[in-house]
């Protein structure tokens, strides 16, 4: 079988969050989908005489996210108008960038490999066509028509569907750590398309013929789509024939590409200059002024978390994979660091409570916000009281099982501050030593079987034992004070 080689590359749109639409003052009606045609206005249903008006927010945002990609931004930009028909586009026309885009020549880094970024450009969103089911006709609702929408282009350096999806998903991780956009693809807020072809090992890595796959709305549909394309082009290249140049759809219940149309090309579009908008120019002090404005980057974040709290991998990829998760932990090392100055944190083990702190977050609480599809900033556990339930633990006045109820309720109730739930349901550790050796003593005399299997050389009747201890103090007991007081008293 012949050796074929996949040459991939993506668009991506991505809708910005403004306050109002891209050529006009009109609500934008992202999230406020509800009610057809609510957020529309005399520009966005193309009424005679309108006239558009750059959003200079969203301008702004689009060349953030070029600085914060390593693109170069040109002094000098304009609008185009791309031309088309679909019921959805009122004017007949999209107004978009042809030659001159916001932003060209940057890069993505996703893994080892460094992605081309050809151009990012601004341009206006389309409305929906709804289709009833069973209906013989077509709704069009306009609320989205007009929203602000940027395109990233990339160069053909995608190798696999796996790399398109982590490409995807970083995209996605730094628009968010922008905050233009919630960039959610279920809501259609991301969308991605795929364009793919195949040459053989030893020829021209664009000789292929390219197929694009339209409106991808999952990073899990993404490498799906690629992998499918990917061998039914190989299939058609082995039986003989040759691979047409179109736009493909994706059928996700059958896992299959199918065709849709012949794919268009730039001259299908009749580009030409935006008359009604002049063309833009900015200086210097500008370009600076938004680079000032960048967050710091996932890619440095997670350097930074990796060097200053010597994190694992795996918590450093939850941690850092949302803005607000990455903020959370950092305010709660901070009270952590407070309160051992005052004294309220005993122990001195700074890399110990932050990694701590780290598995709490990652495994227990992060466990509870997928479970219910949330978010860190819809939890109320406060960052000052999740800090101090970490140094409880960590002082050893309540054991990992406690801790996990405390956690819990935390969550859950009504009350986040740890102190007044172990108060409350009785989960503070046994700090009595004596109280402790005595039920480990009744333990032991009532167990006499373990004992003498513990001599024998059972390890598994010290975990019996232990177990024995722990319901009878209720999980309060000190594992590793109530372990060694097992074995000191069996070997005696």
């Amino acid at each position: 079988m012949t050796t074929y080689i996949p040459v991939i590359g993506m668009e991506v749109h991505c809708e910005i969050k403004t306050a109002s639409k891209m050529f006009c003052t009109e609500t934008n009606g992202l999230g406020l989908e509800d009610v057809p045609n609510e957020h529309i206005d005399p520009v966005t249903t193309a009424q005679p005489g309108t006239l558009p008006v750059p959003n200079i927010a969203a301008i702004h945002a689009v060349q953030r996210a070029g600085l914060a990609l390593g693109c170069e931004i040109l002094r000098e930009t304009k609008f185009d108008r791309k031309n088309y028909f679909y019921p959805d586009l009122p004017k007949g026309y999209q107004i978009s960038q042809y030659d001159q885009p916001l932003c060209q020549n940057g890069t993505l880094n996703v893994g080892e490999r460094t992605i081309g970024i050809t151009r990012i450009h601004m341009e206006e969103d389309t409305g929906k066509s709804r289709h009833p089911k069973g209906a013989d006709y077509t709704l069009v609702d306009l609320n989205r028509a007009g929203v602000p929408l940027m395109e990233l282009v990339t160069e053909p350096d995608i190798e696999s569907g796996a790399e398109a999806r982590q490409f995807c998903q970083r995209l996605q991780q730094i628009i968010r750590y922008l905050d233009i956009s919630d960039a959610d693809m279920e809501r259609g807020q991301m969308r991605c398309e795929v364009n793919i072809s195949l040459h053989k090992e030893g020829e021209d890595r664009l000789s292929g013929t390219k197929v694009e796959i339209k409106n991808l709305n999952s990073f899990r549909v993404v490498e799906r789509a690629v992998a499918y394309e990917i061998t039914r082009q190989t299939e058609v290249l082995e039986s003989g024939e040759a691979v047409v140049q179109e736009t493909r759809g994706w059928d996700d219940a059958k896992g299959v590409t199918f065709s849709q149309r012949a794919k268009e090309s730039a001259h299908d579009y009749r580009y030409f200059p935006e008359p009604d908008i002049p063309p833009m120019v900015f200086d210097e002090a500008h370009i600076e002024q938004l680079r000032r404005t960048l967050p710091e980057l996932p890619a440095a974040k997670r350097a930074r978390f990796a060097a200053e709290y010597n994190l694992s991998a795996e918590s450093l990829d939850v941690i850092t994979g949302e803005k607000p998760l990455a903020d959370y932990f950092e305010q709660v090392v901070s009270e952590l660091h407070e309160k051992q100055a005052s004294g309220e944190i005993v122990t001195d083990d700074d890399a110990r409570l932050i990694t701590l702190a780290a598995n709490y977050l990652v495994n227990e609480l992060q466990a509870y916000m997928a479970r219910d599809q949330k978010s860190i900033t819809d939890v109320r556990i406060t960052p000052e009281n999740f800090a101090e339930l970490i140094g409880l633990v960590a002082d050893g006045k309540i054991n990992s099982s406690a801790a996990q109820k405390v956690l819990t309720l935390m969550y859950t109730g009504d009350d986040d501050d740890p102190s007044h739930i172990i108060d409350e349901h009785g989960l503070a550790q046994m700090d009595d030593d004596a109280a402790l050796a005595q039920v480990v003593d009744d333990v032991l005399a009532a167990n006499t079987q373990s004992v003498a299997d513990y001599k024998a050389g059972k390890d598994n009747a010290l975990k019996y034992l232990m177990g024995q201890v722990m319901k009878v103090t209720k999980g309060k007991a000190n594992p590793q004070k109530a372990t060694q007081m097992l074995q000191d008293k069996m070997r005696g």
